[in-house]
């Protein structure tokens, strides 16, 4: 599995806010230039965010964005699957994907099983806060 730049970029953004705190709204701008991510890029990230229930936006004066809920409530796991709609490793064990022809004959299935289990139990088992914790260390 590799975690698309959308991904690695979103986990940076909510790093980002939950070092800013839960209170104020930091415009698009704002975070785009923290971030170094172009204002394009941005606001598709952060529309993914916001539709997967994510972060609070707000348009217009004194808007924009925040965590809407604190570090300690999100998994890293339920960020990624917003952003790069699931973490199977291979495509035959995605969410929704087309039937294979295979399926019931084949060897390697329930290893990729396996291996999705253990990467959604990696993502799952780390939060935002944990990541603000590692880096003060």
């Amino acid at each position: 599995m590799i975690v698309s730049t959308k991904g690695r970029y979103a986990l940076r953004v909510m790093v980002g806010l939950a070092l800013r705190g839960s209170e104020d709204y930091i415009p698009l701008k704002e975070i785009a230039e923290a971030e170094d991510i172009s204002l394009k890029y941005l606001e598709s990230i952060m529309s993914s965010l916001s539709k997967g229930g994510l972060v609070d936006a707000v348009h217009g004066k004194g808007g924009g964005y925040r965590l809407r809920k604190k570090p300690e409530e999100y998994t890293i796991g339920s960020i990624l699957k917003v952003t790069e709609g699931g973490l199977a490793a291979v495509s035959c064990t995605s969410q929704g994907a087309a039937a294979c022809s295979r399926t019931e004959c084949c060897q390697a299935k329930p290893m990729w099983e396996r291996l999705d289990r253990m990467i959604d139990d990696f993502f799952e088992g780390i939060t935002l806060a944990d990541l603000l914790q590692e880096g003060k260390k």
